[in-house]
């Protein structure tokens, strides 16, 4: 099924196209006198697509709302909806909490489209009538709809045969992501959004959670597991970054704090409140800890501080085609995995193999045979503006930093010199 076909086939057979934005408010008749107006749709989940349960009616002076059942309507006209009920005091009340209300759940908010990994903006949602039942099929995101939800239904025949306005999502695809503005029931799909949320590439996740609000990033940014979380932040751009680690509860920002290289978490916890920034700092690994305040005070400008040791090393012995055939395992939870560094035993560095070079050698020759032995690296008590000026020369993505006997101390990578904005170069 594509994204602008209808969800079980329903266009197919319908007896009647419906807008949602069409009847809201439309009067409410029981024997021919008005009794209110409709306010929504209550909804329930069947099989691929909702049915309508029953309908949400607003009244004026005062007087309690009601709840009228599907199998009350009469008829659902052009400008009027027709009921048979025996009497008004039984239908009285208000949704119950677990009730789904189509205007107030999806319409005017941002929905994930599953399909295409895109947010959108609900404008109108498309019902079918068919067989004296109503179903949802559809939610409406393009010029047509968002001119019916505004009042000006007149123009949408100017605008419809404008082909790059076919924005019809069937519901299918559509998740309502989380929020705590309005009416809106978060708890109601949150299960069903975590599971698909899940599936999602963390590039293509940090690109959906920045055209979020605030809110929603928290939300959906909360929902996630620890790993995907981590794997997602580092995808995020800075700014997004700090926004959401500023909402976070310190218990599930530690753990993806303690994720990352000195330098990205002194970014981070840089520009967060001071007294959450301590809280988390009292709460990461002590030599993590160690590390990002050296970084944030501003104490030493050396690159030990932001050395990472979550790296690729093996012995120079080492078969290609083992690195090869087991390289997801291998670079799972590194933060530095495009190079290959080559160590003897007592950890001197020997030298280095890109990972394209690994991709197109010969699988059984050792991992000395294809490196690189001219290694460029730094010391441990090379300044950070003496790295920016190595990177700037060799545009490499990391640089080993080894000591003063060449031993492998981890590497520095380069967003964390050149990126990042806490760096204090002179």
């Amino acid at each position: 099924m594509t994204k602008n076909e209808t969800s079980a086939g329903a266009s197919k057979t319908a007896d009647r196209e419906i807008f949602l934005s069409e009847i809201l408010s439309l009067p409410v008749m029981l024997k021919g006198k008005k009794i209110g107006a409709l306010s929504d749709l209550i909804i329930i989940e069947t099989a691929l697509i909702p049915e309508v349960k029953s309908l949400y009616v607003k009244r004026s002076f005062g007087y309690p709302s009601l709840i009228i059942p599907w199998e009350n309507i009469q008829e659902l006209a052009e400008h009027r909806i027709d009921i048979d009920i025996p009497g008004l005091e039984a239908y009285e009340g208000t949704p119950p909490e677990d009730a789904i209300l189509l205007k107030d759940y999806v319409m005017d908010k941002k929905v994930l489209d599953l399909e295409e990994s895109e947010v959108e903006v609900v404008y109108d949602i498309r019902l079918v009538l068919r067989n004296k039942k109503l179903y949802v099929t559809d939610v409406d995101t393009g010029k047509s709809a968002r001119l019916r939800r505004f009042g000006l239904g007149r123009l949408t025949k100017i605008v419809s045969s404008d082909a790059k306005d076919d924005q019809m999502i069937s519901w299918t695809y559509i998740q309502p992501l989380p929020t705590n503005i309005g009416s809106f029931k978060g708890d109601v799909k949150l299960t069903v959004l975590k599971e698909n949320l899940a599936e999602i590439h963390p590039v293509d996740l940090a690109d959906i959670i920045e055209e979020l609000d605030h809110d929603q990033r928290v939300a959906v940014f909360a929902s996630l597991e620890n790993e995907h979380a981590s794997d997602t932040l580092e995808e995020i751009q800075p700014n997004v970054q700090r926004d959401i680690i500023a909402s976070l509860d310190t218990a599930k920002v530690v753990p993806l704090i303690n994720t990352m290289t000195p330098g990205q978490a002194a970014d981070v916890l840089s520009a967060i409140p001071h007294s959450q920034a301590e809280d988390i700092l009292e709460a990461l690994i002590p030599e993590t800890a160690k590390k990002v305040r050296a970084i944030m005070e501003k104490q030493e400008e050396k690159v030990i501080h932001y050395t990472t040791q979550k790296i690729l090393k093996f012995l120079p012995e080492t078969p290609v085609e083992y690195v090869q055939n087991d390289y997801p395992n291998h670079a799972r939870g590194k933060d530095v995995i495009m190079y290959i560094y080559v160590v003897d035993g007592s950890e001197h560095l020997l030298g280095v193999v890109d990972l394209k070079e690994l991709l197109i050698a010969d699988d059984k020759a050792p991992l000395s045979a294809i490196m690189s032995e001219n290694v460029i690296t730094l010391n441990t008590g090379s300044t950070l503006k003496e790295a920016s000026q190595e990177f700037e020369r060799y545009s490499f993505r990391a640089l080993p930093v080894t000591d003063d006997e060449n031993r492998l101390i981890g590497a520095i990578p380069y967003r964390d010199v050149m990126d990042l904005t806490h760096h204090f170069l002179e």
